[in-house]
């Protein structure tokens, strides 16, 4: 009655990049491609469930992938993209 609780069961084996691709989505997000800021989240994401992390930096970079595609698809229907006249 007054056992402790057994110990969580270890992660898998393999290496834990959900920071990395959290990271990476995160700036390619931002600076060049909305698409890949999209698919490296979906990777943090992904490697967040399976290694017990966090999946935040995940959910972050596939929002501004997704703010990224939107602003761009606004800026080129309304034809105040930069360098797109050039």
């Amino acid at each position: 009655m007054n056992a402790p609780y057994p110990p969580p069961p270890p992660p898998p084996a393999g290496r834990d990049r959900t920071t990395l691709w959290g990271v990476l989505g995160i700036v390619t997000g931002v600076l060049c491609c909305g698409i890949l800021g999209i698919v490296f989240g979906w990777l943090s994401v992904r490697d967040a469930k399976r290694y017990r992390q966090s999946p935040v930096l995940g959910y972050v970079a596939i929002a501004l992938g997704v703010l990224n595609i939107v602003v761009s698809l606004i800026l080129q229907a309304t034809g105040n993209y930069p360098f797109w006249n050039r």
